[in-house]
């Protein structure tokens, strides 16, 4: 039970560091007149459907690094495509910036949903997280909170991780797509289950105690997971790798082996489920390594970036498998659902959002998990027969998104009932 509480905090607060980047992020882009231009130079060849240029130039003989005749995409376009796109990168944000806690975790799902292959999920939300990430984050306004030499060490890790997660992902689709499509499955529904089951628990708990809750963006950032971080920094393995120089006389240091290490986890983690990885930095740096928050949000906006970036070209779209129409719609979506969300979280109380975040992760994972049963059939690990699969598949489908969809009516309906009231907060 306390292994349950300590790996639900764990990832509690891994989801929502990485919703603060989000709407960090978000709003650096929004309020830049520069990368305003430069998100709508990218939105134009998506728009008028120049995409389709990469088919034709692929079936003319392109290299079959670039993907060529075997592109799964990004050639296809259509106009219906793009608005799905943007209304699940609204349904993202709006979690994100409202809840405080990683939206990005139902795009995969939702994009599988839709009808696309986990591969191709994975590797457009890859390309979607990089692209906000170099137009909001390239460099950190404080330079001073990225420790370069402890994120070139940890970026190491993460390349090799992210290699192997994206190779991991290509030879189970070259095997059996199926087979490829039922792997993401399982691990997000592992995920998301347990992260959903912990925020339900989470937020019985806060309505039962009737505390006074600090919302979904507060809390545990302090919490910390035993000794640990003492134990990791008292092994003395060359080269130290040293940090928090403002905060510690000589500052701490961490042996490169744990930097690498954790980096590869992140990595994997990038390159398998196409999150980016920033959801585990956080909590990886500041409650296992010992690096001390400030530091920790400098470094991660800055792995992001790398990350996400090599991760998504070097092992999915060169080989085909980004959608980039997709990708822009997501982006231009999402802009817009975290600045809504975020700004409903002040006219609502704390302890509703827990309950929607709960709802939000657990429709996720009741998706995938009822998506699982038919794809294993296809295989013959079990015996089901394709009736069977198909029903608990579109269950878990209409499921998802009616959850996602009621959700999103709600904020949204909340957001334009108390326009007047937001306004004078911002006067304020």
């Amino acid at each position: 039970m306390n292994f349950f509480k300590q790996w639900g905090r764990f990832m509690m607060m891994g989801a929502r560091a990485h919703a603060k980047w989000e709407l960090e992020t978000s709003t650096r882009i929004l309020n830049s007149r520069k990368r305003m231009m430069l998100l709508g130079f990218l939105l134009i060849p998506v728009i008028l459907g120049g995409v389709v240029w990469a088919d034709q130039i692929g079936a003319s003989g392109l290299p079959e690094l670039l993907g060529g005749k075997k592109a799964y995409s990004p050639a296809f376009y259509s106009m219906g495509i793009f608005i799905i796109s943007i209304l699940i990168g609204v349904g993202a944000g709006l979690i994100t910036g409202c809840i405080g806690a990683g939206g990005g975790f139902i795009i995969a799902p939702a994009l599988m949903s839709a009808g696309i292959k986990g591969i191709l999920a994975v590797g457009t939300d890859l390309f979607h997280i990089f692209a906000k990430a170099i137009m909001g984050s390239v460099i950190h306004r404080k330079m001073g909170n990225v420790n370069i030499p402890l994120a070139f060490v940890f970026l190491i890790g993460a390349i090799i991780g992210a290699t192997a997660g994206g190779l991991i992902n290509r030879i189970l689709y070259e095997i059996n797509p199926v087979l490829s499509d039922a792997f993401i499955t399982t691990i997000y529904s592992g995920m998301l289950g347990f992260l959903g089951f912990y925020a339900l628990i989470d937020y019985l708990k806060a309505r039962k105690s009737g505390a006074a809750d600090a919302g979904a963006h507060g809390g545990d950032e302090g919490a910390e997971l035993g000794n640990l971080p003492k134990k990791l920094q008292g092994v003395k393995v060359p080269p130290m790798v040293t940090f928090d120089h403002d905060l510690t006389p000589g500052g701490r240091s961490i042996s490169w082996v744990f930097l690498v290490l954790s980096g590869a986890l992140v990595g994997l983690a990038a390159g398998i489920m196409g999150v980016g990885g920033g959801f585990l930095t956080f909590p990886i740096f500041v409650y296992m390594l010992g690096v001390s928050s400030m530091t920790t949000v400098g470094t991660d906006i800055f792995q992001i970036v790398f990350t996400a970036g090599y991760a998504g070209i070097s092992q999915y779209a060169v080989y085909g498998f980004i959608f980039y129409t997709l990708a822009m719609g997501m982006l231009l979506g999402s802009l817009l659902g975290v600045q809504i969300g975020a700004m409903v979280t002040k006219v609502v109380k704390g302890v509703t959002i827990r309950g929607f975040y709960a709802m939000a992760v657990l429709a996720g994972f009741v998706n995938r998990i009822f998506a699982l049963p038919g794809k294993l059939g296809e295989m013959e690990v079990i015996s089901i027969s394709k009736q069977t699969g198909d029903i608990l598949n579109t269950m878990g489908i209409w499921a998802f998104f009616i959850v996602i969809g009621c959700f999103s009516v709600w904020v949204i309906g909340t957001f334009l009932l108390n326009i007047g009231k937001l306004k004078g907060k911002e006067a304020n």
